[in-house]
């Protein structure tokens, strides 16, 4: 063993040599060969703690060449899954890591350093310590990195964040990503960079293509969303899921994915974009395969009162059926939601139907109690979903809107215009009559 470390040494010196020769002679092939085959001789003899050493006293020598030392970063690389142990192959990353620090040259192996890095990290359940070191990485300023990598990459950030449920940061690294960059047009010819622009490397072959890319973001946009129970904009995901044509081609996954967004259309508060929403997916064919939803919809649209127990004993076990489906449960307080969003609906319609009414008779007609009711009403006042005033000492719910001054003595005008067209059309047939009767009087 001593005799191999001692040949080994000596033929790492001789090359040393070499390179030093090639370097300060300016010659880039040469001085990349000369460092490749010095890590080369190292991984051959398997030498870790050698190979770790010449990659960092390569990276200092004086006057180094920009292009060994990326010719170095990337054969070494290689290396890193052949390594025999753990501890090895995290002490070679963060050699590699070290030397790429600050470089922008190699600024794209840092990165996918750092990815495989925090994916140790994460396997061995330091998920926070994973997220910190994806986060030290700006992707987006990349120019050379291939668009569906960088995608990926700010994808995994976002994706760590939400495992150490830091939400704030996951909505900041989110909005790096415009959604707009999946409805790219893939199939078109990559245009030949000109001379000053930079060339654009190829992604590796295990980072997703686009559309797959495209789901993976609306999914975990769902489980951001799911945080904060905005229902609308989980439905919005999925329906971007939904349109995507891998998934809208095979049954199995659009059923599912179908019934998610009239479930979160239905527990969605009511505004106009839950309205359009809910129009748009009622003119859907696909919807026929699926009639119940289609019967729910309906149900919300229709402006009737809607019997909550009816409605849940209708549809309790198609709500407790999605449990199974893609996308898992739809959210703890769900059910609690939904009857909820039925209270708010049909105060809506009593609204439409009646310009005043008695607190009892509301409270009857949504099958609530007196306080219950009431508190219901008041809620949608808040929230400006509803406007109506509350005569508590006579008990009496007044649905109208509120006149405007200005609106009052517009309608006064209007109304003596009228009347004053009314008196002008009178007079004009008085007028008439009375001289038709003369005429017949003087024949």
């Amino acid at each position: 063993m001593e005799n191999g470390g001692g040949n080994l040494d000596a033929q790492i010196e001789a090359l040393l040599n070499v390179e030093k020769q090639m370097r300060q002679a300016g010659d880039v092939a040469g001085t990349r060969k000369s460092v490749n085959d010095i890590l080369q001789l190292c991984f051959d003899a398997r030498a870790w703690k050698t190979l770790n050493d010449q990659i960092v006293l390569l990276s200092k020598r004086r006057g180094q060449l920009k292009q060994a030392v990326q010719a170095m970063v990337q054969q070494a690389m290689q290396y890193i899954d052949q390594t025999p142990d753990l501890d090895t192959k995290i002490e070679l990353i963060k050699t590699l890591n070290s030397v790429s620090a600050g470089k922008i040259y190699v600024e794209i192996e840092r990165a996918r350093l750092i990815k495989k890095l925090a994916k140790i990290k994460e396997e061995q359940g330091l998920i926070a310590e994973a997220a910190d070191l994806m986060q030290e990485i700006a992707v987006e300023t990349f120019g050379a990195m291939a668009k569906t990598e960088k995608t990926a990459f700010i994808l995994e950030q976002v994706r760590l964040c939400l495992d150490r449920q830091d939400y704030v940061r996951a909505q900041i690294l989110s909005r790096k990503i415009s959604p707009r960059v999946f409805e790219a047009d893939t199939s078109k010819e990559k245009k030949k960079p000109k001379e000053a622009e930079s060339v654009v490397e190829e992604p590796p072959a295990d980072i997703p293509s686009l559309l797959e890319l495209k789901k993976i973001y609306y999914q975990l946009m769902i489980r951001y969303h799911s945080h904060s129970n905005d229902y609308l904009e989980i439905c919005r995901c999925y329906k971007a899921i939904y349109e995507i044509p891998s998934v809208k081609e095979d049954p199995l996954q659009w059923i599912p994915v179908l019934r998610k967004i009239c479930w979160y259309l239905v527990l969605s508060p009511h505004d106009p974009m839950q309205s359009s929403l809910i129009n748009s997916t009622l003119e859907d064919k696909n919807l026929s395969e699926i009639p119940q939803f289609r019967l729910l919809l309906k149900q919300v649209v229709t402006m009737e009162v809607i019997q909550w127990t009816s409605l849940w004993n209708t549809f309790k076990v198609e709500f407790e059926n999605e449990n199974n489906m893609l996308g898992g449960s739809l959210g703890e307080k769900a059910a609690e939601d939904l009857r909820q969003r039925v209270i708010e609906h049909n105060i809506l319609v009593v609204s439409k139907y009646y310009s005043r009414i008695t607190l009892k008779r509301l409270a009857d007609l949504l099958c609530l109690g007196f306080q219950e009711a009431e508190k219901h009403l008041s809620e949608m006042v808040v929230s400006k979903a509803l406007v109506a005033k509350i005569d508590r000492p006579v008990g009496i719910v007044c649905f109208q809107t509120a006149k405007d001054s200005n609106d009052t003595l517009n309608s006064w005008a209007m109304n003596l215009e009228k009347l004053l067209d009314l008196v002008e059309k009178s007079c004009h047939q008085i007028h008439k009559e009375t001289m038709v009767h003369k005429t017949a009087l003087q024949v």
